[in-house]
């Protein structure tokens, strides 16, 4: 989906600071509320795509103004909710207030229907498709060339994973992009490495040659 989680490419954001030594946890409840997320994934009462798209439909306002753990504490207790563990009311009495939920899920879909495969220094062009539900599909990447650059796991496809929609799992493939590919112009000439799922790709008819480092 489009939604305000998709800033990859996004313009006007200041640079990022990395403290030194990093922190991982700031307090106490952000170390609870990743265990108990670890847990109830291990216990497959929800997957990780059904939280990340739970993350995905927070509130573009409440997402923005949220620090991590603050996402992650809002998609346990939105699919809290949605799984019937409990409901909205019963977390608002705990927190002696309201508890911001995340909207509505949009419908998923299954994989493509010609799963295809690819190798090593194929040509290929990301899909131009607009998803209403979860996908991986980083937005800047739709409709953009590239060259295989490695062949890498075999995962859950995620745009039927996160709605529960039953899939075999699928291919997918470490692909290089030219920085003037992804926008032209506007940036300094890089290589791009980005992981897309085979049906997230097409085949370019033109080959490139691939660069290996």
């Amino acid at each position: 989906m489009d939604g305000i989680h998709d800033l990859g490419g996004k313009q006007g954001f200041d640079s990022l600071s990395r403290p030194q030594p990093e922190q991982v946890y700031k307090h106490d409840w952000e170390m609870r509320i990743h265990a108990m997320s670890l847990q109830l994934m291990g216990r497959k009462v929800w997957n990780m795509d059904e939280q990340r798209h739970a993350i995905e439909r927070m509130q573009p306002r409440h997402y923005m103004s949220a620090s991590y753990y603050e996402r992650w504490l809002t998609a346990v207790a939105t699919l809290c909710v949605e799984k019937g563990l409990t409901t909205s009311e019963a977390l608002a009495d705990l927190a002696g207030g309201g508890v911001p939920l995340s909207r509505p899920s949009a419908p998923g879909r299954p994989a493509a229907a010609r799963e295809m495969a690819f190798a090593v220094g194929d040509a290929v062009r990301v899909k131009n498709e607009y998803v209403a539900g979860h996908t991986r599909m980083p937005s800047y990447l739709r409709g953009k060339k590239g060259v295989i650059a490695r062949v890498s796991a075999i995962c859950h496809y995620p745009d039927a994973a996160a709605h529960g929609i039953e899939e075999k799992m699928q291919e997918t493939y470490e692909v290089c992009f030219d920085s003037a590919e992804l926008w032209p112009g506007s940036a300094d000439r890089a290589e791009i490495y980005a992981t897309v799922f085979s049906s997230y790709l097409d085949t370019v008819n033109t080959m490139q040659p691939f660069r290996q480092n």
